[in-house]
């Protein structure tokens, strides 16, 4: 099968959603973890009638050469305001183009995949097999496939709750960098996503009306990020730690806000300690682990540091937004 086909007779039984995250400002990088996604999916074994969607904002580099290479993938430029209006590479933007993808998407099934994960060759049909029952979404292990140290300093802070052996069976949690969502599922919380895409959002709602959500460690994704370096990984995790706060931030307190800025430098020591647990509880890449704390440790601080900057500066954000709100 090639990347990108679908049924050419009419609909696609699933539809993969590949999110860009990659580092924008690194456009070779970015397309050769594209490159290594899409090709991914298009050498699947047994796989059913899919298409590949890639939603991307309309400055994003290495497209055009991208579009050649993979005729049959649906690349979707994304001109909405909602894009441009969120910093590149932060969280929020990568939830708008989720959403935009999703709004696209013709599958009974849908996946969410990022561009540097290359799923494993029997990734869709197992996804199949795994929505057989009338689970709302199936998700899956993530590992990783770079073996450098800050490849696994990344993966570890990324998805160390989601390296195999992956707990089977019912979750309260699943990555939006692999899952698989029936369509009907997703149409009775639209609502929620029509604009972004935030999976704790999504999932709790299924899970509040009785839907379940469960975890296949068979459904294996690696993680490829190519061309990493520290100064622009530490901006990333900044980046990221800033988003995360000043989305929280719209469900927080002034008072509250300020207690969680002020302990946000024990930050570090909590998830370091928390990823420590979960890799000697696995077991498999302790030994991994232990070499990268140094680095894990850098990230968590850049972490820290983000989300400090998004609590302390989410009242000054809402105040800007009020001021240029059309009325």
């Amino acid at each position: 099968m090639t990347a990108g086909g679908a049924d050419p007779r009419g609909g696609a039984l699933l539809s993969a959603i590949v999110a860009i995250v990659s580092d924008t400002t690194a456009s070779r990088a970015q397309s050769d973890d594209l490159a290594g996604c899409l090709e991914a999916l298009g050498g699947q074994s047994d796989a059913p009638a899919m298409e590949i969607v890639v939603p991307y904002h309309e400055n994003t580099d290495g497209i055009e050469a991208l579009k050649r290479r993979f005729p049959a993938v649906r690349f979707i430029a994304v001109t909405d305001p909602d894009v441009a209006a969120r910093a590149a590479g932060s969280r929020d933007h990568h939830d708008v183009l989720r959403a935009r993808g999703l709004a696209v998407a013709r599958g009974a099934l849908v996946a969410l995949l990022e561009d540097h994960g290359r799923p494993d060759p029997g990734w869709s049909a197992r996804v199949v097999a795994a929505h057989r029952g009338d689970d709302a979404a199936v998700g899956g292990a993530i590992e990783n496939g770079v073996d450098r140290p800050l490849n696994w300093a990344i993966y570890f802070c990324d998805f160390s709750k989601y390296q195999n052996p992956l707990p089977a069976g019912a979750s309260d949690f699943a990555s939006d960098a692999n899952t698989v969502y029936k369509r009907s599922a997703l149409e009775s919380v639209r609502a929620l996503w029509e604009r972004s895409f935030r999976e704790v959002v999504v999932n709790g709602a299924l899970r509040s009306t009785g839907r379940k959500i469960t975890l296949d460690p068979g459904i294996v994704v690696y993680q490829h990020r190519s061309g990493l370096a520290l100064p622009s990984a530490l901006q990333e995790r900044f980046v990221w730690g800033r988003s995360y706060a000043t989305t929280r931030s719209m469900l927080l307190s002034a008072p509250r806000r300020l207690v969680y800025a002020a302990l946000s430098p024990v930050l570090p020591v909590v998830m370091l300690l928390r990823m420590a647990a979960l890799a000697w509880q696995r077991r498999r890449q302790f030994g991994k682990f232990v070499r990268a704390v140094p680095l894990i440790a850098l990230l968590a601080c850049a972490w820290s540091a983000g989300e400090c900057v998004g609590y302390l500066g989410a009242r000054a954000a809402r105040r800007q937004s009020a001021v240029v709100k059309p009325r």
